[in-house]
């Protein structure tokens, strides 16, 4: 599925894609990835759902303006508009990484209404970080200016890290794609100096004034993430359940592709 519209906000111009009839179906990524990680599921779920797909500013086809903020609190406020502009009435939200804090955010502060909630791997309650995250918040100017094939080579590391099975090449390269440009380097850097882990602390004291249905998936070997937080942040979430996939890390997308789609449709058809 490709995200070929445009929403223009703020000076930013959010790249999206929709298909399918039936009840809208909203899907968020993470970093450092974009919506490709969904396309497949948002295909095979068009026949009974209409889904959307959307690229956050700085990520993917989206525009990724210097001057553009792109932390978790730009990010909400962006997803709640673009709920508004798609003029959805409580869609069934699915977010991924960074895409969950997003996903939360709006819910919590912005006031978007979803019929539902799923969290899988989700970036959404501190501690939150590896090592190279940290590092780059504390040299993000110097890593601009890495030649080309150096911040490669570290983008391919870095990214193949959240795969438990390992990405084909194929995969890998979609993945790391549209940080590979001129323009995608700084953006790559960018995002990652802006991440605030303050927007954490907020969503850790109001999840639990949430009133909807939420599943909290996690990948029982995950390695940016450990499942230990997964479970934390289910139990903060009234009422939300909780389901560890065996033989999935991070990008369960990837490496557990029939046992997500499975959690998936079972969750989205209740």
């Amino acid at each position: 599925m490709e995200v070929d519209g445009r929403f223009e906000w703020e000076g930013r111009s959010i790249a999206y894609g929709k298909a399918g009839t039936g009840p809208a179906v909203v899907f968020c990524h993470g970093t450092p990835f974009s919506s490709r990680v969904w396309s497949r599921y948002a295909d095979a779920l068009s026949a009974d759902f209409t889904v959307y797909l959307w690229d956050m500013p700085g990520y993917g086809e989206s525009s990724k303006d210097p001057s553009h903020a792109v932390d978790f609190g730009a990010q909400a406020r962006a997803f709640a508009a673009l709920l508004e502009h798609w003029e959805l009435d409580r869609p069934r939200v699915v977010a991924h990484d960074f895409g969950g804090a997003v996903s939360l955010r709006a819910a919590l502060v912005e006031k978007a209404a979803y019929a539902s909630l799923m969290l899988v791997d989700v970036v959404a309650i501190p501690p939150s970080g590896s090592a190279f995250f940290q590092f780059v918040k504390r040299h993000p100017t110097t890593l601009d200016e890495l030649p080309a094939y150096v911040h490669e080579a570290v983008l391919r590391a870095y990214v193949s890290a959240a795969s438990h099975r390992g990405l084909r090449a194929d995969e890998l390269d979609e993945l790391v794609a549209p940080w590979c440009t001129d323009e995608g380097q700084p953006a790559f850097y960018r995002q990652i100096a802006q991440y605030d882990e303050d927007f954490l602390a907020v969503n850790e004291r109001l999840v639990g004034e949430l009133e909807l249905p939420v599943q909290v998936v996690w990948g029982r070997d995950d390695a940016w993430i450990p499942a230990a937080t997964g479970r934390r942040l289910a139990g903060l979430i009234p009422g939300a359940s909780y389901v560890e996939v065996a033989d999935a890390g991070h990008l369960m997308q990837y490496d557990a592709p029939v046992a997500l789609a499975t959690v998936l449709r079972e969750w989205l058809s209740r």
